[in-house]
C-alpha cells in the first residue's frame, strides 16, 4: 500500500516515507480554550482523525503518535475569564472538558496525547534562550523577539512576497523592534495576567507568545524533526510559519516536519461564518440536533484541501444516507475493506471517491448481497461511521424537538395491538398520527418497532 499525501511545503503529492515505520508521527494545532469550539474547527479534527485511522490501518495502532496540543495560556482565555469574573483556569478545564466531550462524539479517537501549553512552559524557554544564543533571536524592552531577517528562507510554506508577509503578520508594531516582521516569542505580564520567570536575563516574570508554544511541545513529543504537521490552512501563515523559524534555527535542520498538511475554508449556506451574519455554528449547538456522525459524514463529502459550503441540506442528506446505511448493515459483522475506499483514503485523503465505492456497496448491499453490507460496514468504520448500534442510531433525539416519548411508546404499543388482531385499518391510522406528530417507524424483522424524529 502506497500512501501519498499533498505537502504544503513543496506544492506537490508525494508518496509518504516516514522517517521511523515503527513510529510514524504526527502533530496538529489544537484548540485555544476560551469558548466552545465552531464547526470550522471541527474540520480539522475530523480530517486528521481520518488520518491517524488510516496511518494505523497501513503501519499497525502501536507505531502512530498522534500529537494535538491543548492552547490554554492566551489573551483570548485572559479576557474571557475577565468577562465572566472567574479564573483562568476555571475557563480553560471547562471549556477542554466541552471540547473534549464534542469531538469524541464527532467520533474522534483521542490523540496519543493532548500536551497543555501550559505544562511545557521549560521548553519554550529552553528554545527561547536556544535562539537567542544563536543570534535568531534579540530581547528587547523585556521582550524576546524572532529576527526574522536572521533566517535566508524564511516563508517558503506560504510563498508570499515581502509586502504581502508585512500585510497578513498580524504582529504587533512596535518601536524596539529591528524588523516589522519580527515576532514575539516572549513577553512581560502585567498584574493578573499568567506569568513565569522570564527567560534569556529578564528580571520582569511574563508569558509565550502563540508561536513558540506549538515548537516546544512538538519538540518534547516528537523530536526535533518529525513527519507530518497538520492544520487549518488559516494557520500557514503566520502561526506555521513561525513555527518552523523556531524549530528549525533551534536545532539547525532543514526542516521541522517532512509533510504539511492544510485543511480548506469552511462557509456557511455561502457566506464566511461570523458573529455578525448570524451564522455563527459551534459544534455543542450542532449536535444538540444532528448525531455526530452526520457532521462527520457532511464534512468527509468535500475533499478536505477544497474549500467546504456547509448548508442545512447538506445535513439531511447525510442523515438520509446513514439511515440506509444503518438499516442496510443492521445485522451485518464487518466484513472485508473495499479496495476502491482504502486506495480512494491512500490518494491523499481523497473522501469524496471512498464515498462513491461505499455508495456502490450500499446498491449492491439493497439487493440483498450480504458480503456488500459488510464490505460497506468495515469500510465506513475505517473513517469513523457506523460506530453505533442501529439502537443507538434511532435513539437520538434532537433537542429542538418536542417529543411526548411516553406517548409516541403508548401509540406504537396500540398499533402493534392492533396489528396483532390484524385490525390494519387501525394500524395503518396509528401511523398516520405518528407520522403527523414527524415520528417515523421502522418494523424489524425481530417483531419489534423503532421509532426516530423525521427531519
Amino acid at each position: 500500500m502506497e500512501l501519498r499525501l499533498y505537502d504544503t511545503l513543496t506544492r506537490e503529492k508525494r508518496t509518504f516515507a516516514p522517517i521511523d515505520p515503527a513510529r510514524v508521527r504526527m502533530y496538529v494545532c489544537g484548540p485555544t480554550v476560551y469558548d466552545f469550539a465552531h464547526i470550522g474547527n471541527a474540520r480539522p479534527v475530523i480530517v486528521f482523525d481520518v488520518l491517524f485511522r488510516l496511518l494505523r490501518h497501513v503501519y499497525g495502532e502501536k507505531h502512530v503518535t498522534y500529537v494535538r496540543n491543548i492552547t490554554d495560556v492566551d489573551d483570548k482565555i485572559n479576557a474571557r475569564a475577565a468577562e465572566r469574573g472567574v479564573s483562568i483556569r476555571e475557563v480553560t478545564e471547562e471549556t477542554y472538558k466541552n471540547f473534549k466531550e464534542d469531538v469524541a462524539a464527532l467520533g474522534c479517537l483521542p490523540p496519543t496525547a493532548e500536551p497543555r501549553a501550559t505544562e511545557h512552559i521549560g521548553e519554550m524557554k529552553a528554545l527561547i534562550e536556544r535562539l537567542v544564543k544563536s543570534g535568531n533571536a534579540y530581547v528587547a524592552e523585556d521582550h524576546v523577539l524572532f529576527h526574522v531577517a536572521s533566517m535566508k528562507d524564511y516563508g517558503r510554506l506560504s510563498n508570499r512576497s515581502l509586502d504581502e508577509m508585512i500585510a497578513g503578520a498580524r504582529v504587533e508594531v512596535a518601536p524596539f523592534k529591528k524588523d516589522p516582521m519580527d515576532f514575539v516569542l516572549w513577553k512581560p505580564s502585567d498584574a493578573g495576567e499568567p506569568a513565569w520567570p522570564s527567560p534569556a536575563g529578564i528580571e520582569k516574570a511574563g508569558r509565550p507568545g502563540w508561536h513558540i508554544e506549538c515548537s516546544a511541545m512538538s519538540w518534547k513529543h516528537l523530536g526535533e524533526t518529525f513527519d507530518i504537521h497538520g492544520g487549518g490552512i488559516d494557520l500557514v501563515f503566520p502561526h506555521h510559519e513561525n513555527e518552523i523559524a523556531q524549530s528549525r534555527c533551534a536545532f539547525q535542520t532543514p526542516v521541522m516536519a517532512n509533510y504539511w498538511m492544510h485543511n480548506g475554508f469552511l462557509q456557511v449556506e455561502g457566506e464566511k461564518m461570523s458573529k455578525s451574519l448570524g451564522n455563527f455554528v459551534t459544534i455543542h449547538e450542532l449536535l444538540k440536533d444532528w448525531p455526530g456522525e452526520v457532521v462527520r459524514f457532511t464534512m468527509l463529502q468535500t475533499h478536505y484541501r477544497q474549500p467546504i459550503n456547509w448548508t442545512l441540506g447538506g445535513l439531511r442528506e447525510a442523515q438520509k444516507s446513514l439511515d440506509h446505511w444503518y438499516k442496510l448493515t443492521s445485522d451485518s459483522a464487518p466484513g472485508y475493506l473495499c479496495a476502491d475506499a482504502v486506495d480512494a483514503l491512500l490518494d491523499d485523503l481523497n473522501t469524496p471517491k471512498a464515498f462513491a465505492a461505499m455508495h456502490e456497496l450500499r446498491t449492491e448491499a439493497a439487493k440483498g448481497t450480504k458480503p456488500a453490507a459488510a464490505s460497506l460496514k468495515a469500510s465506513a468504520q475505517l473513517i469513523g461511521l457506523l460506530q453505533l448500534s442501529s439502537a443507538q442510531w434511532l435513539g437520538f433525539r434532537p433537542a429542538s424537538v418536542a417529543v411526548d416519548e411516553n406517548k409516541v411508546v403508548s401509540l406504537i404499543e396500540s398499533r402493534n395491538s392492533a396489528r396483532k388482531a390484524k385490525n390494519f385499518k387501525e394500524a395503518d391510522r396509528i401511523r398516520d398520527e405518528l407520522k403527523a406528530m414527524g415520528i417515523e417507524l421502522e418494523d424489524t424483522k425481530d417483531g419489534k418497532t423503532q421509532w426516530k424524529v423525521a427531519r
